[in-house]
């Protein structure tokens, strides 16, 4: 059964009829039973919990403790293009949003790089546009030729691959996947990727499985969180996550909780995720898998960030850009050229400061490619 199949036994999922449905008793007896059961899932999710925060993130902190210590791992994004051939509505990139475009050189590559690793990083997010003309496989593995020598870790947030695409990308030295399938309802889905190769629903919501097949170490999802109704979106997404655990025991599984942050173009239909939910979100996913790395980018603030560190947190932006070279380049005077607007500026002795601060390990490296 694909996660596909699985998908479609839940797509009546409904706010009204599901969620609702659960009571105080009920989300009590989700917290303190274990398992991955999705109506377990659900009850933690629902509105009943929302009274019930508190000893949610006892447990989730008691979880997170217990399988990841008090570390962070810490990460930079670095953009080696922003051409795209998608009209995704909620995207700075859209193809057809009129801004500079460009693809980084090897020798601008080898600049941004050094830059990076002179923070001290060593696991980097390298992320294109949708093109396969200006970002082919050929550019992204000539990237990565570059990028091994400053780094133990290159993760790739790109399009779709197929499985032998994926295969040889890890060959090459590409060691994770970062995909959103940005939202599970395939309606909206549809409505908001209007025209592009990112169109094609059921061949992004593949995308993981094929990567994990392909050998690569780690796997990372999401949805972007605003498209359409959050707790439907954490359920399937965290099903998602479950399927990849149980059938690819070997590879580290992680989701990603970005929410719809400002941008070039002009969507305006964001549905409201608030900071409470983003806090019931990763405490309701730390306790249906305890296992599971959980994200938060700098699309949220550095107070949001810093709060939420207890409830499951495991790996942290630093130093983020969102445009291609952002940061050795900079961007053309009066233009806007991120994917996004981000939320916390700190770099990465800000963000080492901090988690130390609070107790916490901040972790540069923990893997590299023999």
């Amino acid at each position: 059964m694909s996660y596909y199949d699985i998908l479609l036994k839940h797509k009546t999922l409904s706010s009204e009829k599901h969620f609702q449905s659960f009571s105080p008793q009920d989300v009590e007896q989700a917290i303190h039973r274990e398992g991955d059961d999705p109506a377990r899932l659900l009850a933690l999710l629902s509105p009943a919990a929302e009274g019930l925060l508190e000893p949610m993130a006892q447990k989730a902190h008691a979880l997170t403790q217990q399988h990841f210590g008090k570390t962070i791992q810490l990460y930079t994004p670095m953009y080696l293009s922003n051409f795209c051939e998608n009209e995704c509505s909620y995207c700075g990139f859209n193809a057809r949003n009129p801004m500079p475009r460009k693809t980084l050189t090897m020798s601008e590559v080898e600049k941004e790089a050094a830059f990076i690793a002179s923070t001290g990083i060593e696991h980097l997010l390298i992320l294109t546009g949708d093109s396969r003309a200006r970002s082919p496989i050929s550019y992204i593995k000539d990237c990565v030729e570059i990028l091994k020598k400053h780094f133990s870790s290159v993760s790739a947030e790109i399009y779709a691959l197929t499985e032998e695409e994926y295969a040889d990308l890890a060959r090459s030295g590409v060691d994770g996947l970062t995909l959103y399938q940005e939202t599970y309802d395939e309606q909206v889905y549809d409505r908001v990727h209007k025209s592009g190769p990112k169109k094609d629903y059921r061949d992004r919501l593949d995308a993981p499985e094929r990567a994990a097949r392909a050998g690569m170490r780690a796997v990372n999802v999401g949805a972007l969180l605003g498209l359409s109704d959050w707790r439907r979106e954490v359920f399937f997404l965290g099903l998602q996550a479950r399927y990849l655990q149980d059938r690819y025991g070997d590879v580290e599984i992680g989701v990603s909780l970005p929410r719809l942050r400002p941008h070039a173009g002009d969507f305006k239909e964001v549905i409201t995720t608030t900071d409470r939910n983003i806090t019931q979100i990763i405490m309701a996913l730390r306790l249906f898998l305890p296992r599971l790395g959980i994200t938060l980018s700098t699309r949220e603030s550095a107070t949001l960030r810093e709060n939420l560190l207890p409830l499951g947190i495991t790996r942290m932006s630093a130093g983020s850009t969102t445009s291609v070279g952002g940061h050795t380049l900079g961007d053309p005077e009066g233009e806007d050229v991120s994917q996004f607007e981000i939320s916390d500026p700190r770099n990465v002795e800000e963000i080492k400061a901090m988690l130390v601060s609070k107790g916490y390990q901040p972790v540069m490296k923990d893997w590299m490619q023999l």
